[in-house]
């Protein structure tokens, strides 16, 4: 009777340690298969990316697709994190780089549970941050501002005004194409070349491209090409482009939230998204207050503002003189991506319709390109010679000169 319960004990025994591999070998199943199963069902960090200038660091995660995120801020030592919901981690990402710039020491991946990446930005020096979330393609932006630097720390060596000309799109995005193929991208690299020689021949300017050949430029590299060069003014040059085919006309915009239809579909195309997305990001109030009180920060709204009425004026005067049925649409905003982040005065000039066969085909001609350029160069002249918030100190050969 001993003997047989021994045995049944045995037997209960075997089963259990059985069971115990099989429920040890479910287990360790479980932990390889759980990032698989969260690979395929979140969204993929694809890259992170940084550019550097005197204000501020921006940091860009590339990412598949929209994310929710929480945002936090820890002492000893001094970091931001970033966590990413429903996301993982690329295997070929670098997860790990230094940056040293005076505002962060580095930026820093990984994957922090089975479901949310935690992006870490390890600060050296920091007075304030911005964050922006974009679609299409989806990426999360990051601006992390420095500390004031007193006059007596910085570069006193006296500077031209700088101006930076963005011609859009670029590579391989056209823009718009009009029904005779001409592409939006060559007409207004064009422009901003001859802008940008008009320009150089006043001694006090100092004027850079964010392209000068048909290459292809994130939109908010573009910004960041411009803070870091420390500009004065930034103007993005497009052609416009509509449904309708008999719409034509110049405008010019400034950044800033609108309820105007039209503005919201300019700003869609910009931004290479669909007209859906832009009206419910013109909805989002924290994207928006954002915005507002950035430009209240940095009084650019008024002199964006000024500078969009300049080169608007100057434009349509000067086209109105050689070619006629000139229709001024006037200076409106809308939110476009290419804006934001811009540390000084901004605007993005919409040069005429190639979408419309008429002024595609004046597009398409040297000469209307010229008068397009030589209006655009007055108008900034006529802001740089009239706004305080330009005024600098420069050197000219021997001697400062004091500008406005």
């Amino acid at each position: 009777m001993v003997d047989e319960r021994f045995g049944e004990l045995l037997l209960l025994l075997n089963l259990a340690s059985g069971c115990k591999k099989m429920l040890l070998s479910l287990i360790g199943l479980l932990v390889i298969l759980t990032p698989l199963f969260a690979e395929a069902s979140g969204i993929e960090v694809k890259d992170i990316r940084f550019w550097s200038s005197e204000q501020y660091t921006r940091v860009v995660v590339d990412l598949t697709g929209s994310i929710e995120f929480s945002k936090h801020r820890l002492s000893n030592p001094d970091r931001l994190y970033f966590d990413l919901k429903d996301s993982y981690i690329s295997k070929e990402i670098n997860a790990s780089m230094p940056v040293g710039d005076g505002i962060l020491k580095s930026v820093r991946a990984g994957q922090f549970n089975r479901m949310t990446v935690r992006v870490v930005l390890d600060l050296d020096e920091m007075s304030d941050y911005q964050t922006f979330f974009f679609d299409d393609p989806a990426r999360l932006v990051i601006d992390v501002y420095g500390n004031s630097r007193s006059a007596e720390n910085q570069d006193v060596n006296f500077v031209k005004r700088r101006i930076v000309l963005d011609p859009g799109h670029g590579g391989h995005d056209p823009g718009a194409v009009g029904s005779n193929n001409l592409y939006e991208k060559d007409v207004v690299l064009d422009i901003a070349l001859k802008v940008k020689k008009i320009l150089m021949e006043d001694p006090l300017n100092e004027v850079f491209l964010t392209r000068e050949r048909d290459v292809f430029i994130p939109l908010e590299e573009r910004t960041a090409i411009a803070n870091r060069k420390n500009a004065d003014l930034f103007v993005s040059l497009h052609a416009n482009a509509s449904p309708r085919r008999e719409a034509k006309g110049i405008e010019t915009y400034l950044l800033n939230w609108t309820d105007d239809e039209e503005a919201i579909r300019v700003a869609a195309r910009e931004n290479a998204i669909s007209l859906k997305k832009m009206r419910a990001m013109n909805k989002q109030m924290d994207i928006v207050d954002v915005i507002k009180s950035d430009l209240i920060r940095e009084n650019k709204r008024d002199e964006s503002i000024k500078l969009a009425n300049y080169i608007q004026r100057s434009l349509v005067s000067n086209l109105d003189g050689h070619r006629k049925r000139i229709i001024n649409l006037g200076v409106k905003q809308a939110l476009f991506y290419v804006l934001f982040g811009a540390k000084m005065p901004s605007v993005l000039v919409e040069v005429s319709f190639i979408s419309n066969p008429e002024e595609e085909s004046l597009l398409s001609n040297d000469s209307y390109r010229t008068e397009i350029a030589k209006g655009i160069a007055r108008g900034l002249g006529t802001y740089l010679n009239s706004a305080p918030a330009v005024q600098k100190m420069v050197e000219f050969k021997d001697h400062p000169l004091f500008y406005r």
